[in-house]
């Protein structure tokens, strides 16, 4: 007599899971059957314990919580409430309506998903809701997952598609390529607005603090006592970034970290199309186009007192300071540590500058002082530096103060 037996999990130890033997009886031998029938009893039982064993341990494909998101969810429970309400909408997404829905337009084909026969995918409305509620928050993902009645690992990878379609879609319209006429334009709004001639925007740098990433060690260790990746802007006259440079070790030299980033490069390979010298005043002598920053930058900047430069040239350079503080203030994910690797943080980053960007215009939102001074745990300046000046940028500098103080 032949039986056929299936080996699952329980006997795997002994005999490879999933293995199927035969088993030959000797049905001559009546103490022989018995034996062999006792054995085939316990390789049953075995079955059936395995059996109820992995029914308890199966996962459900969503969770039962997740599959009411299309009833209860935040997003289709809360938001069109707020629709009614333009404020509080703005409060919630930190853009109007008519913002959200360009936006959304914009990024739609890169965030797009089919359904399938197991379930229905979440709309590109949703995604971009989950990904602007992140940013405005700074919720962990399992917190926004649980409002959204999203799986957790989806709320992550929502924001991080939904970012990189941000950047690449909204980047080049809200930050294009710098050309000599837009330098002079910022040039003009920085003569108008802050009274400070042949500017074409002021530059700083910010420690953005994450948690330690794995096996980093001290690469971004600062000098804070956090681990961090640096930001290096360049910023107009109105706030707005107009060139960047973000993922820095927040343990290199402020010096390092200008002279290898793109900024710097092009700055010195005289490729961002800077105009040509223009005189400060009418029929004076032609002047470079200059960039202000503060002690971290080796800027040239000499230390014989004249209140009336100092006093411009710190209004001028103060821009840069409040574009990062509206950007915290909008965006307070960056209001404390971001718990995920570097290369999630440069994407995160690289999207909220665009938004922000595109949002300078919306006079909605309105930071107050207060929401301007950040705190420890947001955005960290730069070490200042100890380096020497340039010769000709001390004479550059000199006549600079001639000019304005007359």
């Amino acid at each position: 007599m032949l039986y056929h037996i299936t080996v699952f999990s329980r006997l795997s130890t002994i005999i490879p899971k999933g293995c199927v033997f035969l088993i030959k009886m000797d049905c001559g031998s009546s103490s022989s059957s018995s034996g062999w029938e006792e054995e085939l009893e316990a390789v049953a039982a075995f079955v059936v314990l395995d059996e109820e064993e992995n029914k308890t341990k199966t996962r459900e494909w969503v969770h039962a919580i997740n599959k009411k998101r299309e009833t209860l969810g935040e997003f289709h429970r809360l938001v069109p409430e707020l629709k009614k309400d333009t404020k509080r909408y703005h409060m919630y997404f930190r853009m109007t309506m008519e913002e959200f829905d360009f936006l959304h337009e914009l990024i739609k084909p890169d965030i797009y998903k089919q359904n399938t026969q197991f379930r229905r995918a979440v709309s590109t409305e949703e995604r971009l809701a989950v990904c602007l509620r992140f940013l405005a928050t700074g919720n962990s993902f399992r917190s926004i997952g649980f409002n959204y009645r999203l799986g957790f690992s989806t709320v992550r990878e929502i924001v991080k598609e939904v970012c990189d379609a941000i950047w690449n879609r909204l980047g080049p319209i809200v930050m294009p390529p710098p050309t000599e006429e837009m330098w002079k334009n910022v040039a003009a709004k920085y003569k108008k607005m802050w009274h400070f001639p042949n500017c074409i925007g002021a530059i700083d740098g910010k420690h953005i603090n994450i948690q330690c990433p794995i096996n980093a060690g001290s690469t971004y260790y600062n000098y804070k006592g956090s681990h961090s990746v640096v930001l290096l802007a360049l910023v107009d006259a109105d706030y707005k970034f107009i060139a960047m440079d973000v993922g820095s070790y927040g343990r290199n030299s402020d010096g390092g970290i200008f002279s290898q980033s793109v900024i710097g490069q092009k700055l010195n390979n005289k490729t961002l199309n800077v105009p040509e010298p223009a005189p400060l005043t009418e029929n004076g002598d032609p002047q470079p186009y200059v960039i202000v920053g503060d002690e971290a930058f080796p800027i040239k900047r000499d230390n014989e007192p004249n209140k009336i430069f100092n006093y411009r040239l710190s209004r001028a350079r103060r821009v840069v300071e409040n574009a990062f503080g509206i950007l915290a203030a909008r965006w307070r994910c960056f209001r404390g540590h971001l718990e995920v690797q570097p290369e999630f943080v440069d994407k995160i980053v690289l999207a909220s500058c665009c938004l922000h960007n595109m949002l300078c215009a919306d006079n909605v939102f309105e930071p107050d002082n207060e929401s301007l001074q950040l705190p420890e745990a947001a955005v960290l300046n730069l070490d200042p530096l100890r380096r020497n000046s340039t010769r000709e940028a001390f004479q550059v500098e000199r006549v600079r103060k001639g000019r304005i103080h007359s």
